[in-house]
């Protein structure tokens, strides 16, 4: 099963360094949806990885 998490962050830099931090852990490009007009970002996750991807997506400060 899996989940799709948003978070919005403050500025579009953010967005790209949250995107980084993805892509180096693993998750693949095709997951991770970047919306810049809405300063958000999405991940289509799988549930068991779930804590590990909070944790990067928190480590950025997100609005949300």
């Amino acid at each position: 099963m899996s989940e799709t998490i948003t978070k919005t962050y403050a500025s579009v830099e953010a967005l790209h360094n949250v995107k980084e931090d993805l892509v180096a852990t693993g998750i693949e490009q095709e997951h991770i949806f970047v919306d810049e007009a809405n300063k958000q970002i999405k991940v289509m996750i799988p549930n068991a990885i779930e804590p590990e991807i909070l944790e990067i997506l928190g480590r950025h400060k997100p609005l949300d």
